[in-house]
């Protein structure tokens, strides 16, 4: 299938150009300031608009089980989602549970997938460790394409890792050149603090922030980073929340350091005033890990988007219905943590972002796209408009506008955390492997259409750091020579 996006305004993470985009066989064949449209081929009109890499969500969460329950969003309904707010990627997660083998874990959420209508890969979690744990993150990435390995530092009792499975898995991340990811809270304060309130009396959603206050964040990414510093391992810090883990990253940095770092784009308009709502099940609706902070934190997050200390955006996509949160209305630890967004991350991104000055157009395609395609390592094939690329591309009206609700949301979740926000700057068009997915306000998701993306290790860049370590080293002298 043939398609021309006529007259847009391309925008990438580096310039803005008039052009005309042809793909073909799913691929960007030819950029142009003028293109005849060949025979038989689709014309898409982009006149007046922009035309951007298709957005890439490197935190999803489709058909998990947890807390008891299983997200109610799956891989078709929720990368269908994704396309309606012209996101074309995600990058979900693998997450064994205790003692459950990495390759079974893999094969059975690959098995999960195969439903998505759009294209997507896994970081795949650590949750504990043995020798097969070891032998198993090998073949993850030598036969399956994964380049990172996700490590929650919360938890308890559960999937939570502990400083023994950082050590060991950062170690053999940094043997295959692969990525290391941490969910960055101190499980060990959180656990405790939920005691004591639950003790207190205090059972409702209120309770869910008091019980993961900024510093059990802060602590954890700084000791994340720390571990990864002295093992020379990259280190990746999802879902920041919290002024305190933004100045441990942005310390790292200064140092030199390879860290890099995620915000939510619901923690950076949403605050904690929404657990103190009177209707249980609107707090509720709420609950995830870290959770919404206060307008100061807000303020610091955006600024860490705009200065670099944060790179990507995110959603942490977990979607838990009403009935499935009420499993913990006389008990806060047990109401399933998450909330959902792909579908809306790019609008708000923009709205908050480029509409009201914080970003330019260029940024905000790096922080929704590009950033993540290159952390991930499958830059140039995702995250640009360039000749070779996969055809994955957004037709966005900066200056439409549209309501966010649950009504009218593409998301299988009765809530919307952006509930009644009108937001400017709508994705008119998506376009996935070079085919239109969504335009005029309709979908044309196909099942199982997507595929399965591998991602390289950063094997060679481990090496020349090796090389040039070791060229650095001080030449031992013989003692002899040296009288």
């Amino acid at each position: 299938m043939t398609l021309l996006v006529r007259g847009g305004t391309v925008v990438t993470a580096e310039h803005s150009f008039r052009a005309d985009v042809l793909c073909a066989e799913g691929k960007i064949k030819a950029i142009g300031a003028t293109i005849d449209a060949p025979a038989g081929a689709q014309v898409v009109d982009a006149g007046g608009q922009l035309v951007m890499p298709g957005g890439i969500d490197p935190h999803t969460h489709m058909e998990l089980p947890f807390m008891g329950t299983v997200a109610s969003e799956d891989f078709y309904s929720g990368t269908a989602a994704g396309f309606a707010g012209g996101t074309t990627m995600i990058i979900d997660f693998v997450i064994p549970s205790p003692k459950e083998n990495l390759l079974e874990a893999y094969r059975k959420w690959r098995g999960w997938a195969e439903k998505a209508a759009g294209d997507y890969s896994f970081h795949v979690a650590v949750t504990w460790w043995d020798e097969s744990v070891h032998r198993d993150m090998g073949t993850l990435t030598r036969e399956h394409g994964v380049n990172s390995f996700k490590h929650f530092m919360a938890y308890k009792n559960a999937i939570m890792a502990d400083d023994e499975v950082l050590v060991r898995s950062f170690t053999r991340a940094r043997e295959l050149g692969a990525l290391c990811t941490v969910h960055a809270e101190n499980g060990e304060l959180v656990f405790y603090l939920q005691q004591q309130l639950i003790k207190a009396g205090i059972t409702g959603p209120e309770g869910h922030p008091l019980s993961r206050p900024p510093e059990v964040e802060g602590e954890a990414a700084n000791r994340a980073i720390r571990i990864a510093q002295v093992l020379g391992v990259p280190v990746y810090i999802v879902h920041n929340s919290c002024r305190e883990s933004l100045e441990a990253i942005a310390r790292a940095r200064a140092e030199g350091q390879r860290v890099f770092g995620e915000v939510l784009a619901g923690h950076l308009v949403v605050d904690d005033s929404v657990y103190r709502h009177p209707d249980w099940n609107y707090a509720a609706a709420h609950v995830m890990s870290p959770p919404f902070r206060s307008k100061e934190h807000q303020e610091a997050l955006w600024r860490g988007l705009q200065c670099g200390t944060v790179q990507t955006t995110a959603t942490d996509h977990c979607c838990f219905c009403a009935p499935q949160k009420a499993m913990g209305r006389d008990d806060f630890t047990r109401i399933p943590n998450g909330t959902g967004g792909v579908e809306d991350r790019m609008t708000v991104l923009w709205h908050h972002g480029v509409a009201k000055g914080r970003l330019t157009p260029n940024e905000f395609v790096r922080v929704t796209s590009t950033n993540a395609a290159q952390i991930f390592n499958i830059y140039p094939r995702k995250g640009s408009v360039g000749v070779g690329a996969d055809a994955d591309l957004v037709v966005w009206d900066p200056t439409a506008s549209r309501t966010i609700s649950a009504k009218t949301h593409h998301q299988k979740i009765d809530f919307n955390i952006f509930e009644g926000m009108t937001m400017q700057g709508v994705a008119t068009v998506t376009i996935s492997q070079g085919r239109v997915v969504w335009a005029n306000g309709k979908l044309d998701a196909v099942k199982g259409a997507g595929r399965y993306i591998d991602r390289p290790t950063f094997a060679p860049y481990y090496a020349a750091v090796e090389r040039q370590a070791e060229a650095k080293k001080p030449r031992r002298v013989p003692r002899a020579a040296a009288e």
